[in-house]
């Protein structure tokens, strides 16, 4: 029998050894490595060789010292064979789309139950993709929809880092500590900001955030 290796990257220990006990009821899967942030990820997916050592890695979208999503696109630009299954506590509907076009192998809320969790980590170990029945309609909507949205603005037009200002806007962060969070000036995050509120079609991080809750109703985000 295969024993599939993973590496769980989550900044929450509850939630890390969560997912061990449930990943322990299956005799093929073995947790080898754990970390709790970017830098710590990238570490210690490199330590292990990669895809050479994990067949997968289980990685969180909010991390600390550097985005998730962040994290997700330094792994497929340094191992591009190595599956990344994303986990996250936002709805499916919300970044299920964002993360599969960044290369994720698959999306899975931490409230998915611990067979879906299992299956979902044999799929992308195998080469597969894994995506619930919300985060298939979100991609399908997506496709379907591509045409229409194309120069109409929205969450959709907005570059990596400006998704990621967006995000910390509407979650109520300040142009500072989004910069001290990102790695980033005052004036850069200021710059972000003024071309979301344009492309959003919003006058200041209040009607962002009522945007934001609008449309987390919809697959756009």
């Amino acid at each position: 029998m295969i024993t599939l290796k993973i590496l769980i990257g989550d900044d929450h220990r509850i939630v890390r050894e969560g997912l061990k006990q449930v990943l322990a009821d299956a005799p093929d899967i073995e947790v080898v490595a754990e970390a709790e942030t970017g830098p710590d990820i990238l570490q210690g997916v490199d330590a292990l060789g990669g895809d050479k050592g994990l067949s997968a890695v289980l990685l969180d979208i909010a991390l600390p010292d550097r985005d998730g999503l962040d994290v997700l696109q330094a792994l497929k630009k340094s191992w591009p064979q190595l599956p990344v299954l994303m986990l996250s506590t936002y709805p499916e509907k919300q970044y299920a789309v964002r993360c599969i076009k960044l290369g994720a192998a698959g999306y899975l809320n931490k409230s998915a139950n611990p067979d879906d969790m299992i299956a979902a980590v044999r799929k992308v170990a195998s080469g597969g993709v894994y995506v619930s029945a919300l985060a298939a309609e979100a991609l399908a909507n997506a496709v379907g929809n591509s045409a229409a949205r194309s120069g109409n603005g929205g969450t959709e037009s907005l570059s990596h880092r400006e998704h990621q200002v967006f995000r910390l806007l509407t979650a109520g962060k300040s142009v500072g500590e989004i910069g001290a969070q990102l790695s980033l000036a005052a004036n850069t995050v200021s710059t972000y900001r003024a071309r979301i509120l344009e492309k959003t079609g919003t006058r200041n991080d209040v009607e962002l955030a009522l945007y934001a809750e609008r449309h987390a109703k919809t697959p756009n985000l």
